[in-house]
């Protein structure tokens, strides 16, 4: 499924002549394209679909949006598992956040692995 997703503008730049911008979703940070609002600024939310940015949102609607996302598992589905994703990019097999190798890392097995 491909979401609509709000997302909150971290940094913009140009990029080949193309105004982009690092977007937070709910802590996933994607490169988002904002020819569609060139007058969006850092700070600022917006709808994001596709790597576009389609709509400016105010911050409260956001919050409920990314809220309700994240406990419908929406987030999850649409930009993976947070956990899974950070070990990756730590070259880790699972075996350091207690999580079986090509297991999924939850709240509760990574504070586990902190005690």
């Amino acid at each position: 499924m491909c979401l609509a997703v709000p997302g909150k503008v971290l940094e913009i730049r140009q990029r080949d002549g193309t105004r982009m911008a690092t977007v937070d979703f709910g802590g996933v940070h994607k490169d988002v394209c904002l020819e569609y609002l060139p007058d969006l600024a850092v700070g600022e939310y917006a709808i994001v679909h596709v790597g576009f940015a389609l709509q400016r949102l105010d911050e409260e609607s956001a919050r409920q949006t990314l809220a309700l996302f994240n406990d419908l598992g929406l987030l999850e589905e649409e930009f993976g598992d947070p956990w899974e994703a950070a070990a990756a990019e730590q070259g880790s097999t699972g075996s350091d956040t207690g999580t079986p190798p090509g297991g999924r890392a939850t709240a509760d097995t990574v504070r586990e692995a902190q005690r």
